[in-house]
């Protein structure tokens, strides 16, 4: 599958970036809509993935404390390198303003997808929305 990448503001990504992660979050996953929206989303810069035909497969957020969160492909989407093209776009904008780390909660079911870039566990299992979640971060070298 053939995908694009944008990175911009939220009021450039918000329409593509919230459409898919109510499918995956609200729709796919359960997540009560209330929780899935919050004032963050104004402060974040926002990857958003596009297929050939220009519709928004996969999205994630970098907060300005270097947070990673949001990450949400599309089912047709997974297993194509979208959700790993996300993440090493929001890694690399906060590596170039000058983070020195990222963190990230996830799913506990996704922990082996951020293992391969370089993310370890930190902490205690938790829950978040009624799904297991870990805390994992990277460091910069």
């Amino acid at each position: 599958m053939k995908f694009h990448l944008t990175v911009d503001n939220w009021a450039a990504q918000q329409a593509d970036a919230r459409a898919v992660r109510y499918d995956v979050f609200v729709i796919e996953q359960k997540i009560p809509v209330e929780l899935e929206w919050d004032e963050m989303d104004a402060f974040c810069l926002h990857a958003v993935a596009y297929d050939e035909a220009g519709l928004a497969i996969g999205t994630g957020r970098l907060l300005p404390d270097g947070h990673i969160g949001r990450m949400a492909v599309r089912l047709a989407g997974r297993g194509q390198g979208v959700g790993a093209a996300i993440l090493q776009a929001l890694m690399a904008q906060a590596r170039q303003r000058g983070d020195h780390a990222v963190m990230l909660n996830a799913q506990t079911q996704v922990e082996a997808f951020y293992g391969r870039y370089g993310f370890t566990r930190v902490g205690d299992e938790f829950v978040e929305a009624g799904i297991p979640h870990i805390c994992m971060r990277h460091v910069f070298a």
